[in-house]
């Protein structure tokens, strides 16, 4: 099940370029006025403090914000990436044009606090199930235009990635079955995509259902929104032959009964969509 985004330390990067180049681009437009009205040769140091505990995560997006204003100015991170910091901490020190950091300081800001939310709830449900064989998976229900940055995130806080698009693997879900007529057809049709596919997977809504996609080949089933007997007798009725997904219904009080029924991994839509931005704040200090 390898993505087909490598997630290196140089595409990743990349990766933060781009995105930074269309946040700057809406928000910059044809010139920051404000920052306008501060002297062109000024310099400035900033730091950036948390204003709440979190896991940093989005450094890659904080720099090409910065550098893509001030291609000179040096960042000095007190915290690194995917490490926790403390409330009130300085997580990052920036020295440059005072103009190009009061303009990236949004756009950097947004990208950090967005993807620390992210990385930062993911560890919770990590830590949730320690101990199990349960993997927290993220989903598609991502940002517009912001997907692969939020798998990122995901996978800075513990967490592992899910396909990263609807190019990269097969998901079949109940409306593909009823289309396909059933789930051993669904399933055979499946196995003509199979070498362009990085994972084929099937959703399942009974015991049923899952006795018939495992006797058609299944060697990846999501168990949508069973119940936690249900899912027990999922897991000793598969007895190992494919990897069991639960999805659905999924909150972190549930999280830890249900990563003990036995599962392999537990996908949730929460770790993207229902993100609350960490709190960080960026002032500036006499040089």
């Amino acid at each position: 099940m390898t993505a087909l985004f490598d997630f290196s330390s140089a595409a990743v990067a990349e990766l933060a370029r781009a995105d930074v180049a269309r946040a700057l681009a809406e928000d910059v437009g044809d010139g920051d006025l404000t920052a306008g009205l501060v002297d062109p040769s000024r310099r400035a140091r900033a730091l950036v403090i948390a204003r709440e505990p979190a896991i940093v995560c989005g450094g890659p997006w904080v720099v090409a914000a910065v550098r893509q204003m001030d291609p000179q100015a040096t960042l000095t991170w007190a915290v690194p990436e995917g490490r926790r910091c403390t409330l009130g901490q300085p997580v990052l020190e920036i020295r440059g044009s005072a103009r190009a950091i009061l303009t990236a300081e949004r756009t950097a800001l947004n990208f950090l606090q967005l993807l620390s939310a992210v990385a930062t709830k993911t560890a919770t449900y990590v830590e949730a199930v320690k101990g199990t064989r349960a993997q927290i998976v993220d989903t598609r229900k991502t940002l517009p235009g912001l997907r692969l940055a939020q798998k990122y995130a995901v996978r800075t806080g513990g967490g592992t990635n899910h396909r990263i698009g609807l190019y990269d693997a097969v998901l079949i879900k109940e409306n593909h079955i009823a289309a396909a007529g059933g789930v051993t057809p669904v399933l055979q049709a499946a196995r003509e995509v199979a070498a362009r596919a990085s994972f084929i997977e099937i959703e399942v809504e009974t015991l049923a259902q899952l006795e018939e996609a495992l006797a058609a080949g299944a060697k990846m089933v999501l168990l949508d929104n069973m119940d936690v007997p249900t899912l027990r007798e999922a897991v000793r009725l598969n007895a190992g032959r494919a990897i069991l997904e639960i999805s659905g219904g999924v909150t972190l009080e549930r999280l830890r009964e249900l990563a003990e029924t036995g599962v392999d991994r537990i996908s949730i839509g929460t770790l993207t969509k229902d993100v609350k931005a960490t709190d960080y704040s960026m002032r500036f200090k006499e040089e």
